[in-house]
């Protein structure tokens, strides 16, 4: 017995779009974690110590 299969249809402008920007977001959000995680791993532990100082802002004498 032979499988009857209907011909894939060609999907249409606004689906195309829509994977496009899903891979693309995908994509944007992968590069943002491993952003946030190289920052992460190189701020020492020791430097939320001066999160008041900074440009602008006043040296804090303790």
């Amino acid at each position: 017995m032979a499988r009857d299969t209907a011909p894939q249809k060609q999907p249409t402008e606004a689906q195309l779009r829509e994977a496009r920007l899903k891979a693309a977001l995908k994509t944007n959000m992968a590069r943002r974690k491993a952003q946030t995680r190289a920052r992460d791993a190189a701020v020492p532990e020791d430097a939320d110590d001066n999160k008041d100082s900074g440009p602008g802002r006043p040296e804090q004498e303790s």
